[in-house]
C-alpha cells in the first residue's frame, strides 16, 4: 500500500473554519428556525463594483471574438495588471517596484502557503501568536514544525511570538535564531497595526540576522490612520529582506473571483547548500511558472478596473461600508463594558471573552443564545485563548442586529 506523507498526520484536528462550519451546521439541524447571523469567516457580502463588472463583460466579449481571443496567459500575470499595481500601490507612494518583481496569483492564502516551498526544510519559522492558521499548517505539512505539544498547544520547532493585551498585541523580536518570520498587518485576527518605527525594528532585525520577513498585507486598503504603513517597502532596506503579499479578495469583493499578487524583490537573497547567494525572485518565478497556470484574463481585466478613476471611488465606498460596520461593532460592544480591540484600521474586531469563558465556550454561548457565529481566538493559536474574532463583512442590517443581540446576552 502507498505510504502517505507523514507530516500530514502531524496536523492537529480540523482546520479552524471547517470546525466552525461543522458546529454551525449541527446547530442549524437541531434549530432550523434560528435566524443565524455570521460574523465568523471573513467573506465579503457586497456586490462587485460596477467598474469591475463592466471590465469583465468587455473581456468576455473579447474572448468570444477570434480576433481578440486570448489563450494561455503569462503565469506571472498580464503586463496591464502588473503595471496598474505598480503605479497605484507602489509608485504612487514613492516605492520602486519593477515588473519582474510582481507575481499575480489566485489568492494570498495560496501564496503565503506556497512560498515556504522554496526554502530549506530545516528553516526555522517564527509566527505571531495568535496567527492566521495557514502559516503554521503549511509548515507542518513541509516537516518544519517538529512534534505537537498538546499541553502548550504549540509545535516544538516553531517559534511563537505572543501578541496579547499586555504587550498591546505587538510581538517581541525572536529570542533565538530564525530564518523565516511571518508578519501580518493590519493583523488577522487581532485587527491591530504597527507604526513605521515598530516595523523598522523588524526590518533592521532581519537585516542583522540574515532572515526573511514574509509580510502579509492583505488588509492594507482598510487602513484609516495616516501614520500606519501600507507596505513594508515604505521602510528603508525592506526590499533586501521582505516578500509582500496583497489580495483583492476583501478590498474589491474578489473572494469568488480569486486574484491577488506577491512582490518578491530582486534585491532579496538567500543561500544555497554551498553558501552561495541565490536570488529568491528566480526561485519563486520557477515555482510559480511550474505549478501555476495563471489567473484568467477576464479576472485580471476586472482587477485592473479597480485602479481606474471609477473603480477607486467605488472601492472606497465599499471599504467605508465595511469599516462603518466595524465601528458599529466596536462601539456597541465597548458600550456593554466588553474589552474590544482592532476595528480601526482593519475589518476585524478582537474581543476579550467575558466571564472568564474560553474561546470555544464563548463560541457555543454566542451560537446558542444569540444565534451569532464568530471565530474562537484559540483557533488562531494559544495566545488567542480567551479572545474572540468578529468580522465587519456582514450587511449593515445584520451588523446592527448582531450588536442588538449582544445587549440581550447574559454577560
Amino acid at each position: 500500500m502507498t505510504q502517505i506523507n507523514p507530516n500530514y498526520t502531524n496536523l492537529q484536528g480540523s482546520y479552524l473554519f471547517s470546525e466552525i462550519a461543522k458546529r454551525r451546521t449541527k446547530f442549524m439541524q437541531e434549530n432550523p428556525a434560528a435566524q443565524m447571523i455570521s460574523l465568523g469567516i471573513g467573506d465579503v457580502t457586497r456586490g462587485l463594483p460596477d467598474a469591475v463588472i463592466q471590465a469583465m463583460h468587455k473581456a468576455v466579449d473579447e474572448l468570444a471574438d477570434p480576433g481578440t481571443f486570448r489563450g494561455y496567459g503569462p503565469e506571472q500575470g498580464y503586463d496591464f495588471l502588473i503595471q496598474a499595481i505598480i503605479d497605484n500601490d507602489y509608485k504612487a507612494r514613492g516605492i520602486d517596484v519593477q515588473t519582474n518583481e510582481v507575481f499575480v496569483s489566485d489568492g494570498s492564502k495560496c501564496d503565503v502557503g506556497n512560498i515556504q516551498e522554496i526554502f530549506s526544510q530545516d528553516a526555522v519559522v517564527a509566527v505571531q501568536d495568535p496567527v492566521y492558521p495557514v502559516y503554521v499548517d503549511t509548515n507542518v505539512m513541509a516537516g518544519r514544525s517538529g512534534t505537537f505539544n498538546a499541553e502548550r498547544n504549540q509545535y516544538e520547532n516553531i517559534v511563537y511570538l505572543p501578541c496579547r493585551a499586555e504587550n498591546n498585541f505587538t510581538p517581541s523580536l525572536p529570542d533565538r535564531k530564525v530564518d523565516l518570520i511571518y508578519l501580518c498587518y493590519p493583523n488577522n485576527p487581532t485587527g491591530m497595526t504597527l507604526s513605521k518605527e515598530e516595523l523598522k525594528r523588524w526590518v533592521d532585525y532581519a537585516k542583522a540576522n540574515d532572515c526573511i520577513i514574509l509580510y502579509d498585507s492583505a488588509y492594507e486598503a482598510f487602513i484609516q490612520e495616516k501614520d500606519v504603513p501600507r507596505s513594508i517597502y515604505e521602510i528603508e532596506g525592506a526590499k533586501e529582506v521582505a516578500i509582500e503579499f496583497r489580495s483583492f479578495s476583501k478590498t474589491a469583493g474578489f473572494t469568488g473571483l480569486r486574484c491577488a499578487y506577491t512582490v518578491v524583490p530582486r534585491e532579496l537573497k538567500a543561500k544555497d547548500e554551498s553558501g552561495n547567494a541565490v536570488l529568491v525572485n528566480d526561485l519563486w518565478n520557477r515555482r510559480h511558472s511550474t505549478k501555476f497556470n495563471g489567473v484568467s484574463y477576464v479576472t485580471q481585466r476586472g482587477a485592473e478596473a479597480i485602479f481606474s478613476p471609477e473603480g477607486k471611488v467605488q472601492i472606497a465606498s465599499v471599504i467605508d461600508y465595511y469599516m462603518t460596520n466595524a465601528g458599529i461593532i466596536r462601539d456597541g460592544l465597548a458600550s456593554l463594558g466588553l474589552q474590544v480591540y482592532g476595528g480601526v484600521n482593519a475589518p476585524y474586531i478582537w474581543l476579550k471573552t467575558p466571564q472568564g469563558l474560553d474561546s470555544w465556550a464563548f463560541f457555543d454561548k454566542l451560537l446558542s443564545e444569540a444565534n451569532i457565529v464568530g471565530t474562537p481566538g484559540v483557533g488562531f493559536g494559544q495566545s488567542g485563548q480567551g479572545y474572540f474574532r468578529l468580522t465587519a463583512f456582514g450587511s449593515r442590517e445584520n451588523t446592527e442586529k448582531a450588536v442588538e443581540r449582544f445587549t440581550k446576552l447574559s454577560l
